[in-house]
């Protein structure tokens, strides 16, 4: 049996906990305060919302945390998106991983790669051609022992503010 499991409607704060935990390790420069974490509140009504929709185009699996009941040791989490299809995706199934964490006490013993694992074999199911993700120089072996590659980017963006 695998200790792999869907996130569930119950997980969703411990899921934001561990989204937390990534967005400390890849963005963080110094010690977060606790303002921080101030958008978790704002963000568990749509989280639990779409964690109640398995049907939906979001996924989150993770590993429960083995020496904390309650807790969760790792997570893996993306959506199956939709662009107009090209050569080699006619469809237009892309996967995207925006969210690959594990707690620091559970690192090292293969949880995260767990995770990832069960969201490419969501994405195959649901007819994704391809997965793209942003990675972190620490997390890159991992996504490189899975088969991602580097490509050039040349992404922008925008942060739209409210009229």
């Amino acid at each position: 049996m695998s200790l792999v499991r869907r996130a569930s409607l119950e997980d969703a704060a411990e899921v934001l906990r561990l989204r937390q935990v990534m967005i400390d390790s890849v963005f963080a420069t110094e010690p977060q305060d606790e303002s921080a974490t101030d958008w978790h509140e704002e963000s568990l009504p749509t989280l639990r919302a779409r964690l109640a929709a398995p049907a939906g185009d979001f996924a989150a699996f993770v590993v429960d945390h083995p020496d904390r009941p309650g807790a969760l040791a790792a997570l893996a989490a993306g959506t199956l998106e939709y662009r107009i299809g090209r050569a080699g995706n006619p469809h237009g199934r892309v996967g995207h991983v925006f969210s690959v964490a594990t707690d620091p006490d559970a690192r090292r013993r293969g949880y995260a790669r767990a995770c990832m694992e069960e969201l490419l074999d969501w994405f195959r199911e649901r007819g994704a051609v391809q997965v793209d993700l942003n990675a972190s120089a620490e997390a890159e072996p991992l996504y490189a022992a899975l088969g991602f590659v580097r490509k050039p980017d040349p992404s922008m963006r925008l942060v739209l503010r409210p009229a």
